[in-house]
């Protein structure tokens, strides 16, 4: 499998996925082993073989859980990624979210805050913008931070235009968003593009 690919950066979702699968398999392996060397050496389901069996079934339903999730998932398209790249200047992007609530999940392939703004792409038709837009209002509202402009595209150029605007914005401003979230400290609120990667999976 290729190198730790850490949430926020681009082939998260991808790279979860091949690793739930092997997870998934191995520990599903390994229980249908220990039940099955229990069977062949007692001739009978009652050993502990078969008890060890059936403790690694959690861990197995856990790992394809997880697996699961991240197949149904929907990230960046390396086509719309390659966009980003070409037009984010020095915004701080953050890849292939999947923010989760309690009756649904919102895929994001793209994600960047800057000043009071949240501006998001997402590619999944089923995704309703209006409704994720209000989830993570009520996520940041939790930290303290209100009156924010949240914003999900569903357009990559008009996504695009807008990261150049916020660009601009940026170096009129002179803000450096990758030092903001390297100068937060543990313990401290979290920054809204920390709110962002920890509902996410």
């Amino acid at each position: 499998m290729n190198n730790k690919v850490t949430k926020g950066e681009f082939g998260y979702i991808e790279y979860c996925k091949k690793r739930g699968i092997i997870r998934t398999s191995l520990c599903l392996g390994l229980t249908l082993l220990c039940f099955f060397i229990g069977l062949i050496l007692t001739h009978t389901q009652k050993n502990l073989f078969s008890i060890l069996a059936a403790l690694l079934c959690l861990p197995t339903g856990w790992f394809a859980v997880n697996m699961i999730m991240f197949i149904k998932a929907k990230g960046c398209n390396k086509d719309d990624y390659e966009k980003i790249e070409n037009a984010k200047g020095g915004l701080l992007i953050n890849y292939d979210l999947v923010i989760t609530a309690y009756d649904q999940n919102f895929n994001l392939g793209a994600a960047t805050v800057l000043d009071k703004n949240i501006c998001c792409y997402s590619s999944d038709p089923s995704m309703e913008p209006g409704d994720c837009e209000k989830h993570i209002n009520k996520m940041i509202a939790q930290s303290g931070y209100t009156d924010y402009s949240i914003k999900i595209f569903d357009n990559i150029d008009k996504y695009v235009d807008r990261l150049k605007t916020l660009d601009k914005l940026r170096s009129d401003k002179n803000i450096d968003p990758q030092a903001i979230e390297d100068n937060w400290e543990r313990g401290t609120v979290q920054t809204p593009t920390g709110i962002l990667l920890s509902i996410s999976l």
